[in-house]
């Protein structure tokens, strides 16, 4: 029973997903790219027009789709997957997530665009603490997978509420006033929002693509095997985007970053921006891709015991979100210089795909076939993007630096290799993996004096940590 309410709930997370992304229509990456560029250049005016504009469009979308959602679309999809009963009400429960989400998304984009993340940061923080705590309440009292839906709708909720004060109490320093007051007449705050559509819409496709890519496999494997194998895929599927939370952090402040620079034309600073994503991001990504596959038995133990027949499905899903990791933050770069269109073809051709390769491989392969067809997809859309990105913005490509990453990556898997596979061989790894692999990258010279003194720059945040962070740093030097 808790085996097939946790393959219905992952069923309806990736509806969740697709449903906000439509919602939201593509507008906090607008946001966050209209905002930089017009405060970079001091058109303090159009900045703060921008965030009313878009939160209107925002609010209306949401609401049209919550309640298509209510209405039409959850019985629609409830008739459609008879082999899965009770999908009707928390499918219907989702679209009350849907108003909360788009005030959340537009104020994050307002976050970004002036790179404030720690108050993107403290809005997920109270979402998925809101999520988590209600969701498991409800679940215990007897109210399965509607519950944890309902949990969601109470996360969003306590979300928008803390982006609206935070919005309020500090935002406007940072997009000032103007001196002389502006009043956007009716046309102009079209034309505005016209230029913001035309922007988002590819966006929006793009996002619904991403989301395809991730959820196609679930719906096949739903259609194909049930909601029993439906909750396996479900239970490997979120471990293995664990390592998305650094390149999506990254890619999401690249992008303001990047568009500053290109709008101001500052080449030597958009290489620079575009180059440390890669280095910086890869040096995590990679390693802990490795562990996360290598450990995914006792991973599984840990979080989902009773799922432990998806630890192959998990070894192979997280391989492909190194691939996709590169992806977003390619997909980021090519969009802050104003290509949104190039991820929006590439993600589409991804999604089918993602489709077809799902449809062939599931019925003999199972969930494992599902996540070597994700896997597989991943990689043919990081190619083209990949080189696009060093193309468009004149960078060159850090391949001495990534090719002593994956060395060192190897190095650390082969200690791996012959720790136990156990919970207590997973502390042990823990612990002394990292060790390994930044002593890989140390005597690999893979660092420069730029690495260390940005190292240096941000160890004070790490408390306790900082002093001997600095001591890694002078070590580090010697090898210069």
């Amino acid at each position: 029973m808790f085996l097939s309410s946790y393959g219905i709930l992952s069923y309806i997370l990736q509806f969740q997903g697709i449903l906000q992304v439509l919602s939201a229509g593509g507008l906090p990456p607008a946001i966050a790219k209209y905002v930089s560029e017009y405060t970079a250049i001091d058109e303090k005016a159009l900045a703060r027009q921008t965030i009313y504009t878009s939160l209107k469009i925002m609010l209306v979308l949401g609401i049209l789709f919550g309640f298509l959602m209510v209405f039409f679309i959850a019985p629609y999809l409830a008739g459609l997957n008879p082999k899965m009963p009770g999908l009707l009400y928390p499918l219907q429960a989702v679209g009350f997530i849907v108003p909360f989400s788009v005030i959340v998304g537009a104020f994050r984009g307002v976050f970004q665009g002036v790179i404030k993340m720690e108050y993107i940061l403290a809005t997920r923080a109270v979402e998925q603490i809101f999520m988590i705590v209600l969701a498991t309440l409800l679940v215990i009292l007897g109210y399965s997978a509607f519950g944890a839906v309902i949990g969601s709708v109470m996360g969003f909720a306590a979300s928008a509420i803390l982006s609206v004060i935070i919005f309020q109490k500090y935002m406007w320093k940072y997009i000032p006033k103007p001196e002389v007051e502006y009043n956007f007449s009716i046309s102009e705050e079209l034309r505005l929002a016209k230029k913001m559509l035309f922007f988002a819409v590819p966006v929006t496709i793009t996002a619904l693509a991403e989301m395809l890519i991730f959820a196609i496999s679930t719906f096949v494997i739903a259609k194909l095997l049930g909601d029993l194998y439906t909750g396996y895929f479900g239970a490997a599927d979120p471990i293995s985007r664990f390592p998305l939370i650094i390149s999506t952090s990254l890619a999401t402040t690249i992008l303001p970053a990047v568009s500053a620079a290109f709008s101001t034309k500052n080449q030597k600073l958009l290489s620079k921006y575009v180059s440390q994503s890669y280095r910086y991001s890869m040096s995590i990504i990679v390693p802990m891709c490795v562990g996360i596959a290598l450990f995914s038995t006792p991973v599984l133990q840990i979080t989902f015991p009773r799922f432990l027949a998806a630890a192959p499905s998990l070894s192979i899903l997280v391989i492909g979100m190194t691939f996709y990791s590169l992806f977003a933050i390619s997909s980021s770069i090519v969009q802050g210089i104003g290509n949104p269109k190039i991820p929006m073809y590439v993600l589409v051709v991804g999604a089918i795909l993602t489709f077809v390769l799902n449809w062939l491989i599931v019925p003999i392969y199972g969930i494992v076939g599902g996540a070597l067809a994700t896997t597989i997809a991943c990689f043919f859309i990081m190619i083209p993007i990949l080189k696009m990105s060093f193309s468009l913005t004149k960078t060159k490509a850090p391949y001495l630096f990534v090719g002593k990453v994956i060395l060192a990556s190897i190095i650390m898997a082969l200690i791996i290799l012959i720790i136990p596979k156990t919970i207590l061989g997973l502390i042990i790894g823990i612990i002394i993996c990292p060790i390994i692999y930044l002593l890989g990258l140390i005597y690999l010279k893979s660092f420069d004096r730029d690495d260390i003194q940005a190292i240096r720059r941000f160890s004070h945040k790490f408390g306790p940590l900082s002093k001997i962070i600095n001591r890694v740093t002078i070590f580090m030097e010697r090898f210069l």
